[in-house]
């Protein structure tokens, strides 16, 4: 029940990726909160096996630091390869 609070954080920092980074109209809104929630449910499940508690700071370091990497690595690369993808599909158009 606990992994839920690393989901939490994960998912609000995937969407303040989502904000914060440019281009949004050329990926989907959830990709980033998914993406984050994805990455603190990794990581938070591995440490907790490794047998760290909900009151190690250790813990929710690497719950807050493994999404923003994540996300912030993720979403420019999304980003620009769906504006390659645009732009390709434009100049093939003739638009």
């Amino acid at each position: 029940m606990q992994i839920l609070l690393g989901l939490i954080l994960g998912v609000v920092i995937g969407l303040a990726a989502h904000f914060a980074l440019p281009h949004r109209e050329l990926r989907g809104a959830l990709l980033a909160p998914l993406a984050g929630a994805a990455a603190a449910a990794v990581v938070w499940t591995a440490a907790t096996w490794m047998g760290l508690a909900v009151d190690s700071p250790i813990l929710w370091l690497v719950a807050a630091l493994a999404p923003a990497v994540t996300v912030f690595a993720l979403v420019p690369l999304v980003s620009r390869a769906r504006f390659a993808r645009d732009h390709a599909d434009r100049e093939r158009l003739g638009v």
